[in-house]
């Protein structure tokens, strides 16, 4: 018997893709992700097994897409800071792009839902491991002074990262003031934005204050 049509596998992952934010590991059920990709519940243990080989599958997806342009621009004979500032920028459209995804995977994370554990205790080291590596270089090769290694990255992070978060945050919940909300993708989500705080950070590591 011919194995049905991999357009299902996407569209399964498409569909799960959108309603995972809102309904998370406990609320995502195969039904209705089975609706809303218009096939029949059966085809998501066909392709996946069970629900949580699904989810397993819809996060790493989304995961091996960023981690594949990290490791990319990583690498390379660039300078090292311009191999690190691409990294940031990476790392930072990524969640720009699929926040309401990866607040959920903390969400349920920290609700005790194994999947999402599973998934940050395999995947969250590596990206870590990635700029880890790319700041001891830019140490070695003396573009950067010698710094603790995690409070280092927990700077970077809060500079780049952190604003993404707390800007979707509160425009989800109708919080941010809106005198700001107007300028809000132009002076914090925009890649121009992106990458004038990156800029800003590692000046900031530069200069060893």
């Amino acid at each position: 018997m011919p194995r049905p049509s991999q357009d299902q596998d996407r569209l399964l992952l498409a569909a799960g893709a959108a309603l995972y934010p809102g309904l998370g590991c406990a609320g995502l059920s195969v039904r209705r992700v089975a609706e809303a990709a218009g096939v029949n519940p059966a085809m998501v243990h066909y392709h996946f097994g069970s629900k949580d080989a699904f989810l397993r599958a819809l996060l790493q997806r989304h995961y091996e897409e960023m981690f594949a342009a990290l490791s990319l621009t990583s690498q390379g004979e660039a300078d090292v800071m311009e191999r690190l500032a691409a990294a940031l920028l990476g790392i930072a459209r990524f969640v720009r792009e699929h926040r309401p995804l990866i607040a959920r995977v903390w969400a349920d994370a920290q609700g005790g839902e194994s999947v999402a554990q599973d998934f940050l205790r395999a995947n969250a080291p590596r990206h870590l491991g990635v700029l880890l590596a790319l700041l001891q270089e830019a140490q070695a090769r003396g573009r950067l002074p010698e710094q603790p290694p995690l409070t280092r990255f927990a700077f970077l992070m809060g500079a780049v990262v952190a604003p993404l978060i707390l800007a979707g945050g509160m425009q989800s919940v109708g919080a941010m003031p809106a005198p700001l909300l107007a300028a809000l993708d132009e002076q914090m989500l925009s890649d121009a934005a992106l990458q004038k705080r990156i800029e800003w950070a590692l000046l900031g590591l530069a200069s060893g204050v």
